[in-house]
């Protein structure tokens, strides 16, 4: 097994992590604080290529291999967990999708503009009854001559406050769940489409997220995105991608608490001597470095599949779980090494507190990627 990194991809690691240390980090509290969506860090990203991760050359992108993306999630996610997720959901969810499954003539009308920033994505999957059970599609996509008419409500639909196309799934064949959706390019401001401000949520805050509702809008067959009925499928590729990225963002997150946590416990002192001479606090440490170590090893597996072209389900759903239940133990122990310092409202371990939450819970939660890993262990039994 080979563990070394490339010179392009130590390149884009150092890279992502320069981004983040010199703008990002220094927006970070701000965003939380207010629940904004940083839009000129954003166009600041856009300018260095992040909105373009995964999209091909020809049409404006870098064209990084997965390894280099998780890098580079990661670097961003250890600064600000919000700006990682919406380059995340830009880029796993919308443009990697076109660019994958997209029709030449869409590729041209979106790549470009995704991978330059003039237009952002949002990936519109989730109802109020359709989250884990995603195949429960209520949103109806009535079929017309030469396009279809769709009516629904979407949400937690991130980056949908400010995005210039949403992907969005609908029924096409009501009660025929995940055999009967596709999928849809909607450009949001097509006739039809209201943004309801979504719930303010505990942490991840700044994603513009809001509700999306669709009155009878209208589209093309042209901006159906893969064949009728075949939706489902691409959702599910989009996702287990997407959790890829998740999975890089909880590692970030976790290793930002554990950077917190060592260099409190370098500088408190009690009794005399620094709290990091402790035994306990060592363990805590250990434990939260070993873990985090041990999730990034799982994570740059899963992209190295994802580069391989090989199916990755598996590997994707094993990655965002040990990520993320790493992220939520680093910082749990990083709340605890910190005592109040970390306990009060406005902290950095406060704040990643909230943040390691979330990626428990989007784009799938624990239980879902048991369920997935669960079944590909019954498969090769």
């Amino acid at each position: 097994m080979h563990l070394e990194l490339t010179p392009e991809q130590t390149t884009w690691q150092a890279n992502a992590v320069a981004f983040a240390g010199d703008r990002v980090a220094a927006e970070a509290a701000r965003i939380d604080e207010l629940g904004e969506f940083p839009t000129t860090l954003v166009r600041e990203a856009a300018s260095l290529g992040y909105l373009g991760l995964l999209v091909p050359r020809e049409f404006g992108g870098r064209a990084l291999d997965h390894v280099s993306y998780t890098l580079a999630i990661e670097a961003v996610a250890r600064a600000s967990a919000t700006v990682a997720v919406i380059l995340a959901v830009h880029n796993s969810l919308v443009s990697d999708v076109i660019a994958r499954v997209g029709t030449v003539s869409q590729q041209q009308q979106w790549l470009h503009r995704l991978a330059s920033g003039e237009t952002l994505g949002a990936f519109a999957l989730s109802e109020a009854d359709a989250g884990t059970d995603a195949a429960n599609q209520q949103t109806i996509a009535t079929r017309l001559d030469g396009g279809y008419r769709i009516s629904g409500r979407k949400v937690w639909v991130a980056n949908g406050a400010v995005a210039g196309v949403a992907l969005v799934f609908a029924a096409t064949n009501p009660g025929a769940r995940g055999r009967g959706v596709s999928a849809f390019l909607v450009p949001l401001d097509r006739r039809g489409v209201r943004r309801d401000p979504g719930v303010d949520s505990l942490g991840v805050r700044g994603l513009g997220c809001v509700d999306l509702v669709l009155d009878d809008v209208e589209v093309t067959d042209a901006e159906r995105l893969g064949d009728e009925n075949a939706g489902f499928t691409i959702a599910r590729h989009a996702l287990e991608s997407g959790r890829i990225a998740i999975a890089a963002q909880a590692l970030g997150v976790g290793q930002a608490a554990l950077d917190e946590a060592l260099g409190h416990a370098r500088t408190r002192q009690t009794f005399g001597r620094p709290i990091a001479q402790y035994q306990a606090i060592q363990w805590f440490l250990a434990d939260m470095a070993t873990e985090l170590e041990a999730a990034r090893l799982l994570t740059l597996k899963a992209a190295v599949a994802a580069d391989g072209k090989e199916p990755w389900g598996a590997e994707a759903a094993m990655a965002k779980l040990a990520a993320s239940e790493a992220a939520h133990h680093a910082a749990d122990k990083a709340m605890q090494i910190l005592a109040s310092a970390g306990y009060r409202r406005g902290s950095t371990v406060e704040r990643l507190f909230r943040d390691a939450r979330a990626t428990e819970i989007y784009q799938g939660t624990s239980e879902v990627q048991r369920m997935i890993i669960a079944a590909s262990v019954f498969g090769s039994a």
